[in-house]
């Protein structure tokens, strides 16, 4: 299962709370495409031999192309690369930009599944984090992309200075309503340098709490599996059937590539990302070069990695896996390090994995970190 993400990097405005690579300006869009274009071809023999299962465009916003531009993209996708029978081809999108018009052209598309940046169906909350759509078209999206698009999903985030356990569940319970069979929910964070990291500096908004956000996330858990959800990954809840094939792949180490500024790439050997500047992306592609940084991955990086995506997921961490791909000391080293999250019933073992127990899924990086090694070569 390879995969393939494509990084839109354009917004219409800038949420308060986002530090991914976007711009406000549009006017390089053509050069964007073309540039993305090329790099898909130029990048062509890094999956000679793999077949793609899933397609994602993320961004910034990529709802802001037409489809007609979309469709360019996905057209230069299958010219260049093996794409399986029933590849999974999914849009990120805001509800502000999906129209009655604009749902009916994406469905005709290849695109088989939208993910809708919903974050809130509540104005105070989307005020806050400065979304270019209010409550109602959220709603009104989300009913017309249903119709549509029988495989969607939507994001909310939780953890919002000033929301309640009770405006939180009816969130939760809006969303439920809409029947859709994927949600990924998120903690708010601040991230440096951006505007609500500001904010909270000059008290403007209350700071973020993190048990708020502990009752918050716990409330999601109980909520989402008594309406039948998995939680295949701390953050994703999917119907049966319904889980993304590119969180899934994500997760589970598979290899993919990205495509764009500031795209990461990962083959379980190597890591690599492009240059999150736009106009020096276009010259560099233009130029024949590809922008991008490498960083080789040890051993020891191959274990944290496996580490860190297993543990947030329903499948665990495999003591069998760790021991055959990286040796009996990074087993041991595991096991000790595991022990005092499994007194603390953080961690369980079953058969041959180990999994975070619900009391300690709000942690699991947390508990990942300690289980991580810095010095074994």
């Amino acid at each position: 299962m390879a995969s393939i993400y494509i990084h839109i990097p354009f917004c219409k405005q800038a949420c308060h709370y986002c530090d991914f690579h976007f711009s406000t300006t549009m006017g390089k869009k053509e050069e964007m495409i073309t540039a993305i274009i090329s790099e898909l071809e130029m990048r062509k023999a890094e999956f000679e031999n793999d077949e793609v299962s899933n397609l994602y465009f993320g961004g910034g916003t990529p709802s802001v192309l037409n489809t007609a531009e979309i469709e360019q993209i996905i057209d230069a996708c299958y010219t260049h690369y093996k794409i399986e029978k029933d590849p999974e081809i999914t849009l990120e999108a805001n509800p502000d930009d999906l129209t009655e018009q604009k749902i009916r052209e994406l469905a005709a598309s290849p695109i088989n599944r939208l993910s809708i940046g919903v974050q809130s169906f509540y104005e105070e909350d989307l005020k806050l984090m400065n979304r270019a759509h209010n409550a109602q078209e959220a709603i009104d999206c989300l009913r017309l992309t249903r119709a549509s698009f029988p495989n969607s999903s939507l994001d909310l985030i939780y953890g919002i200075p000033g929301m309640s356990n009770e405006r939180w569940e009816q969130n939760i319970d809006k969303a439920l309503a809409l029947d859709l069979p994927h949600i990924s929910a998120y903690a708010l964070t601040v991230e440096p340098k951006t505007a609500l990291e500001n904010f909270i500096k000059k008290g403007i908004v209350p700071p973020v709490e993190d048990e708020v956000a502990q009752e918050h996330h716990e409330l999601l858990i109980r909520k989402m599996e008594a309406a039948g959800y998995e939680n295949y990954e701390f953050s994703n809840f999917a119907k049966p059937g319904y889980h993304s094939r590119n969180n899934t792949a994500y997760w589970q180490g598979k290899k993919y590539i990205g495509i764009g500024p500031s795209a990461h790439s990962y083959d379980g050997k190597r890591r690599a990302w492009n240059i999150n500047n736009n106009p020096k992306y276009i010259k560099a592609i233009a130029a024949g070069e590809l922008p991008q940084e490498v960083e080789e991955l040890s051993l020891t990086d191959q274990y944290n990695e496996y580490v860190m995506t297993r543990l947030r997921t329903q499948y665990g961490v495999s003591l069998l896996e760790i021991k055959t791909q990286y040796g009996e000391r990074f087993y041991n080293y595991f096991l000790e390090y595991a022990q005092k999250h499994i007194e603390e019933h953080l961690l369980f073992i079953e058969e041959d994995r180990v999994y975070v127990s619900k009391k300690g899924k709000f942690l699991s990086d947390g508990i990942a970190s300690d289980l991580f090694i810095l010095n074994l070569k």
